[in-house]
């Protein structure tokens, strides 16, 4: 039989030469589009139906040229939409311009590759060439640089001056450094000079801002489509003054371009910009073939029949005038035009073309695994013993590879595991392991113990006739039977030679979705919280000693005349109280400032309401803390459950996780894992946001002590939820003989009696259900440990009773925004916490907008969403009318498949319609809160929220993370009647969690939360009073003050209220200065980690992050430093102050110092002149001290004399 074409796809030789293909089955047109690049001597462009289609066939594209090098490799170049509608008021995401300029500035050059695009996207009108080419500019070591003039340069490139470097396009100047995020480039860089000179470049990460590897040069791409400069944005005032009859003072897009800011939608008045624009088509050579996906060109139609009609109903705003539709795209039939007047294939339905050829391709068999079966592969074992030619199983991650290596190699089939799909075609010859080489598969018996199981190998996988040595490639052997990590959306399979690709479509019956997720530095809870960072002025802010005022920025000031000193300046934070007062906190002493939500009471300075709340809270505080220690010394008393395991077989547990797990999801589960095998009942919360990774931690916690003999209990606040995590838990321990069920409304009365029987006896290792479990007539056999999902979703009697349980079980609660009193019980200690705040790598954050109900602007977010192929949630919480909006929004949008879900359908009928919205059956989904936990649905990208209102902040944040999980930018609309007619408690919640738009936000947003509506039911006692008077952070300080003197058998001394560090006064400049880090609410930040840090190690941390991020500290950064290391052991001897000057100081002591009096008498005795004591706490100093390093100096031998450590 000869070879089939997929593999030699025919090609037009001259522009009037037309070659049509019939549709290649599954991922079968990208292997068909990859051997066309390796076959022409020019750029192959791949154009899509739509943005998802080539989102897909890039992905597909990508797995088939991965692993090639020299004259095999092809470039795989992505234009992307913008992804708003035609005027859109929108900007496009930064990483979609990235992506957009960097294939434009590229395509000029390439010689071999593919540029995949969609159909309308094709269409756009673009900058020219020139433009593209000469804004460029490439940076390199020992190159001089005037950062001065670079700035106005990048700036006037589009770049934008920001703070901090997170995303392409940003740059920062400090000092002799330069960080900049080129569009285009994965990664930022910093770039810092020695005088004029650029002396290092490295990359960096924008999460950590931490340096990584050092490279040569940077090449610096245009930030825009189109130019910023001075004389090209003078220019676009004049065209928009000629070509419109505008008034330039009425009309916002004049006023902005002219006052230097760009405005939103200014993508679409591109062409006023420049003489001329150009198309794809001129960036591309005549030697260019385009291979047009079947229904491309009809979606051109469809779009430009919308941006005719988006254009018509804009067209008459003066105020806001409109570039015609025919200036921005090229018309359908342009288009045509231009199309035929190049090297062209057309992909058709089978059928519907007599000229079509067809390439050899058939679908794959479907071949389920049959998870719980008997014998899970025997589908597949047939179709491998039978089949006449080679078979390749497309893994989407390495992890996924593992568990089907296991799962087959259990069934006898051994794959052999290899790189890619161009060692597999033969084109990258390399050594390949066999997936039987492994170490034995050992069965785990679910009372705990270990055996050794063989796998029974299979003479016959490669049957006579059938290639049982390989087909020859060359000089090499192809194995017949194979397994790769290669992310193919389907499978398929050639008729010549025999060939065919499995993927999880085939093995599961849909696709995993893989998310991979990028590192991300942990952050500290108490981090988090003390986070000043979100500072404004006029903001609430809490200082310990003089209570509730407002935050009025950082200022400089000369302090001026002490005895000992001539003034110096110093840096303050300026807090405003009642009657204009003001306090300025030097910035050492930030460690006393921390943000405050609620209320503002209205405080004077100097007052003693402050003193009288702060003590009222302190005495309550008691009574709380000795009821926590009750329940905490039954958990500590608990000792002899340690749960023993096996962690060789953990490790092959873990190593079928089919993602690479994040250092703060890999921290979470060693921590769950340790609290096991302690012996003492664990509480930890395990904070994450929807979709980080929380279920994975739960699923080892369950392993392990199944595997222990414990059985586990998981609750789920919803039935949906609960049949989710059987689902999950099902999949994941399918391999292992761990007894799950689940008991819940889909079962039957005799079901669930025959479920609770097997329980009883031991013969179910993991139940899982809702609150049902909590239900006295639920006996376990021998209960070890609780997992409870999403806290804050259950009732006061559920929390009770897992309240009692706490003393008993282990106990691990997921959350994504704990609740005020998970969150206040975790902060005080008392349960132990792990934050998971690490994303999925290009996932972005989710854009949230806070509008009115409007017809215009709910008909546009739809149609923003669908015209990218993606799918919309709108969450109408009322039963009653849910039909009717249903209605409303499928005649508002008729493109749309609406579907309706809530609680009160048939249950099975609820499951169904989930699954078919996860499958995209339908792209509207019109649902109630049941959604809030439920199904993972990645295409879904937009949701709206009617009647945010009325919803509470956890559940506005977990409702939005329904959205937002894959590369597309995500939006999230609370819609709310007139802002008027809502509580200021509902206008708070709101604007805090649009405020919050960053990833993994939940756990901020929860202290916003405990703040906004206090703790409430903290162990039964109302304490919101409390938290509401002094600010969550004091609160919880002097909670975890009483706890530790309870603990310690001491009675809580309240007097100690004021009590705090020693203050380090050495008359020197000792701040960040402006020059060094202009940007105050860095530096404001960074005054509040120094003054905060709880030892040496910290410090030096700190420094070494600075060193890296701004550069080489001045002395006064110096200063800052050394003082914070003299204040750490100044407050460990039991001092009030140390104050040093030019002529001396003094030391003030604390009623009972840690100081030996021996040392004290040592040094007046030895220097009666320089030393002497003035009262029982005062330790006077004459000494000429003129200069930094001499009172340094004297400090630090000082402190040493009596007694004190000091840091290095």
């Amino acid at each position: 039989m000869t070879e089939s074409l997929l593999l030699h796809p025919p090609l037009p030789v001259d522009v009037k030469q037309r070659r049509y293909w019939n549709a290649p089955h599954g991922s079968a047109l990208a292997l068909a589009i990859a051997a066309s690049a390796r076959a022409h001597a020019g750029v192959v462009v791949a154009v899509a139906r739509d943005t998802h289609a080539a989102h897909t066939l890039e992905g597909d594209l990508r797995a088939f040229v991965a692993g090639a090098a020299g004259a095999d490799a092809i470039e795989v170049l992505h234009f992307p939409d913008w992804e708003t509608l035609p005027y859109d008021l929108f900007p496009p995401h930064p990483e979609i311009v990235s992506q957009r300029i960097a294939a434009l500035y590229r395509l000029p050059t390439t010689r071999r590759g593919v540029l995949i695009v969609p159909a309308s996207t094709l269409m756009q009108r673009l900058a020219p060439r020139s433009f593209i080419g000469g804004s460029s500019l490439v940076l390199a070591l020992k190159q001089t640089l005037d950062l001065a003039s670079e700035q106005r340069r990048l700036e006037a490139a589009g770049y934008r001056n920001v703070p901090q470097v997170l995303e392409p396009g940003d740059f920062a100047v400090r000092g002799a450094l330069l960080d900049v995020f080129p569009m285009g480039a994965l990664e930022p860089y910093r770039i810092e000079l020695f005088d004029r000179e650029i002396e290092s470049i490295r990359t960096f990460d924008p999460e950590t801002q931490r340096s990584a590897h050092k490279v040569d040069q940077v090449n610096l791409l245009p930030a825009r489509e189109f130019p910023l400069t001075e004389e090209s944005t003078k220019a676009f005032r004049n065209t928009l003054r000629e070509r419109f009859p505008i008034d330039p003072r009425h009309c916002p897009v004049y006023q902005d371009i002219k006052e230097g800011t760009t405005p939103a939608g200014i993508e679409y008045y591109l062409p006023l910009f420049f003489d001329h624009t150009e198309t794809l088509f001129d960036y591309l050579g005549d030697e260019s073939v385009f291979v047009l996906a079947d229904g491309a060109l009809d979606s051109t139609e469809a779009f430009w029949q919308q941006a005719q009609t988006r254009y018509d109903s804009r067209a008459h705003d003066i105020e806001r005038p409109i570039v015609p539709v025919a200036e921005l795209y090229l018309s359908p039939q342009e288009l045509r035009e231009r199309l035929n007047r190049t090297l062209r294939v057309e992909i058709v339905a089978k059928g519907t073309n007599p000229h079509a050829v067809d390439l050899g391709t058939q679908p794959a068999p479907m071949l389920p695994l049959n998870q719980r079966g008997e014998e899970p592969a025997r589908e597949l074992k047939r179709f491998v013993d039978a089949y006449p030619g080679r078979v390749l199983i497309a893994a989407d991650s390495a992890g996924r590879r593992e568990a089907l290596i296991d799962q087959l190699g259990a069934a006898g089939l051994l794959p052999t595991t290899i790189a890619s799909w161009q060692e597999f075609a033969g084109l990258k010859p390399s050594p390949s392991r066999s997936g039987g080489e492994g170490p034995a598969r050992r069965a785990l018996d679910p009372r705990g113990a270990a055996q050794e199981q063989k796998h029974p190998l299979t003479p016959s996988l490669f049957p006579d006739g059938a290639g049982g040595e390989g087909e020859k490639s060359g000089r090499d052997v192809l194995p017949r039977f194979c397994i790769t990590v290669a992310a193919l959306d389907d499978g398929f399979a050639l008729t010549a030679p025999a060939l065919t690709v499995l993927t999880d479509r085939q093995l599961y019956g849909e696709r995993a979705r893989i998310t991979r997720r990028r590192a991300r530095a942990a952050r500290e809870p108490e981090a988090i919280l003390r986070d000043l960072s979100e500072l404004t002025i006029g903001a609430p802010i809490v200082h310990a000693d003089h209570g509730v005022g407002r935050y009025q920025g950082l200022l400089k000031l000369d302090v001026g005349g002490s005895p000992h000193n001539k003034g110096d300046p110093g840096e303050f934070l300026c807090i405003e109280y009642a009657k204009g007062d003001k306090l300025y906190v030097p910035v050492a002493q930030l460690h006393l400032v921390s943000r405050y939500a609620g209320a503002v009471p209205e405080l004077a300075l100097g007052g003693d309401a402050w003193e009288k709340a702060k003590r009222k809270a302190a005495q309550k505080v008691r009574d709380v803390a000795a009821e926590l220690l009750a329940l905490y010394a039954q958990r500590e008393a608990r000792h002899g459950n340690a749960i023993a395991y096996d962690r060789a077989l953990y490790e092959q547990f873990a190593a079928s996780f089919p993602f690479e797990e994040t250092p703060d999801q890999l921290r979470a589960i060693e921590a769950v894992i340790d609290d096991l095998a302690s012996g003492k009942a664990m509480d930890r919360v395990v904070c994450g946001d929807v979709g980080f990774g929380k279920t994975e931690v739960a699923l080892r916690a369950a392993f392990v002590a199944a595997s222990a003999g414990k059985q586990v209990a998981l609750l789920a606040p919803t039935t949906l939820l609960a049949q989710q995590h059987y689902r999950n838990f099902a999949d994941r321990l399918a391999d292992w003989p761990v007894r799950i069920e689940v008991i819940s409304r889909f079962k039957s009365k005799k079901e669930v009696d025959a479920a609770l029987k097997k329980l009883a006896e031991g013969q179910i290792d993991v139940m899982i259900g809702t609150h049902r479990l909590l239900q006295p007539d639920i006996k376990f056999k021998d209960l070890g440990l609780v997992i409870v999902d999403e806290e804050q979703r259950f009732g006061v009697r559920q929390k009770e009773a897992l309240k009692k349980l706490r003393a008993e079980v282990d106990l691990l609660t997921l959350t994504a925004t704990p609740i005020p009193r998970t969150l206040n019980m975790a902060m005080s200690g008392l349960r132990d916490l792990s934050i998971i705040a690490t994303p999925p790598s290009h996932r972005l954050a989710v854009k949230t907008f806070v509008a009115p109900w409007d017809s215009a602007t709910i008909r546009e977010a739809f149609q923003r969403e669908l015209a990218r192929g993606g799918q919309v949630y709108f969450l109408h919480n009322e039963v009653d009318t849910i039909e009717k909006t249903a209605r409303e929004l499928g005649e508002l949008v008729p493109d749309a498949r609406v579907r309706v879900a809530h609680g009160q359908m048939p249950e099975r009928e609820l499951e169904q319609v989930m699954l078919d919205f996860y499958r995209q059956r339908f792209n509207v989904l019109v649902c109630t809160t049941i959604i809030e936990s439920g199904i993972d649905v990645p295409s879904a990208n937009t949701i709206l929220i009617n009647r945010a209102d009325r919803f509470g902040l956890s559940q506005l944040h977990q409702l939005r993370g329904r959205v937002g999980r894959s590369h597309h930018r995500a939006y999230a609309y609370l819609i709310v009647p007139d802002r008027r007619m809502i509580t200021a408690d509902a206008e708070k919640r709101l604007d805090a969690i649009a405020s919050l738009e960053e990833l993994g936000a939940g756990f901020t947003l929860a202290t916003h939360d405990l703040e906004i509506r206090g703790a409430g039911e903290l162990l039964g006692e109302e304490q919101s009073g409390q938290i509401e008077a002094v600010g969550f952070n004091l609160y919880n300080e002097l909670l975890e003050r009483a706890v530790k003197a309870l603990k310690s058998g001491k009675v809580p001394d309240f007097d100690l209220v004021n009590e705090h560090d020693a203050e380090i006064e050495l008359h020197i400049p000792a701040l960040i200065p402006d020059d060094y880090l202009p940007d105050v609410h860095a530096r404001l930040t960074l005054y509040k980690r120094i003054a905060s840090a709880r030892d040496a190690h910290g410090l030096r941390e700190l420094q070494i992050e600075m060193i890296d991020r701004f550069g080489l500290l001045p002395d006064a950064i110096k200063h800052l430093f050394i003082a914070a290391g003299l204040k750490l052991a100044a407050t460990a001897l039991g001092m009030k102050k140390l104050e040093l000057g030019e002529r001396g100081g003094r030391i003030l002591f604390k009623p009972q110092p840690n100081i030996d009096p021996l040392r004290v008498i040592g040094l007046i005795q030895k220097q009666p002149k320089v030393y002497s004591l003035d009262g029982q706490d005062k330790l006077k100093i004459r000494l000429e001290l003129p200069g930094a390093a001499e009172r340094i100096g004297t400090a630090q031998a000082l402190l040493t004399a009596l007694g004190g450590r000091l840091s290095e």
